[in-house]
């Protein structure tokens, strides 16, 4: 079988150079693009270069409907705004879609799903193996446990980002809604000041760290009468996304038009 062919979308960032070196050492790859925004002054820089790897003679590009022209798959890790505009494209040329981006807002979600009747996405706060078995962990101890246990969220992240509360702390926050059978949106607490009064029971509380270069620390506490438990998870390379990412397209290439997590990527599910 032909390698898939990969875009990478904010190839310039962090993470786009850490995914460009993870297409170089995964076998069965191959990247068929480098996307920035339009107006970088990246532009026309060589993606093996920004990588800290051998030149590659893919130039960054502002273009993604040229790009997308021989392309299998896109992996994209930028800002809201960017994903959505790149949902659009990736549906008309029917090409694999990853999508890591966080911060996204509902209505941006709406238009994600709205296009999977006719193109392949696979969408996670976290693309991490380790992290999405911690969700379905988590969703079984809010599922085995009463309103008796308090959930809160702890998350630290580098001083860089931008969004907050993480992706991933969302996505731990819905894997424990969903264990519990509530709405987060009803029943999540974001932030804390002043004379709040008394916790409320069943609430499920998120707390952000900003600082240095931490690439994502996260812990979820089920807080009862007199005992604690606590389950996390602290990342030490943000390469373990990009393989993560790598992993979905290749699992999603061929599949059928659809919204795809990575819970269906590594078969765990969330039941």
């Amino acid at each position: 079988m032909a390698d898939m062919r990969l875009i990478v979308a904010g190839a310039g960032g962090r993470m786009g150079r850490a995914l460009i070196r993870a297409i170089a050492e995964t076998p069965g790859a191959t990247l068929a693009g480098a996307l920035e925004a339009p107006g970088s002054e990246l532009l026309g820089q060589d993606s093996g270069v920004l990588a800290g790897l051998a030149p590659n003679g893919i130039e960054l590009s502002g273009d993604l409907w040229t790009l997308s022209k021989n392309a299998d798959g896109i992996l994209d890790f930028t800002v809201p705004a960017a994903t959505i505009a790149n949902v659009a494209i990736a549906a008309q040329r029917g090409i694999v879609h990853v999508i890591g981006t966080t911060g996204l807002s509902a209505s941006d979600n709406a238009v994600i799903k709205s296009v999977t009747s006719q193109a392949i996405v696979v969408q996670s706060g976290n693309m991490s193996l380790g992290v999405n078995l911690l969700a379905a962990l988590v969703k079984q101890v809010a599922k085995s446990l009463d309103e008796d246990f308090d959930i809160e969220i702890l998350e630290m992240h580098h001083r860089q980002k931008i969004d907050a509360p993480s992706g991933t702390a969302y996505l731990l926050g819905q894997a424990a809604a969903d264990g519990r059978g509530v709405n987060l949106d009803q029943r999540s607490v974001r932030a804390r000041d002043g004379h709040t009064g008394a916790r409320i029971p069943g609430d499920i509380g998120f707390a952000t760290l900003r600082g240095g270069t931490a690439t994502g620390d996260h812990t979820v506490i089920f807080a009862g009468p007199y005992e604690r438990i606590e389950l996390a998870h602290k990342s030490e390379d943000r390469m373990i996304f990009a393989r993560g990412a790598l992993k979905a397209a290749m699992w999603a290439q061929g599949k059928k038009p659809g919204f795809y997590t990575m819970a269906d990527v590594l078969g765990i599910g969330t039941s």
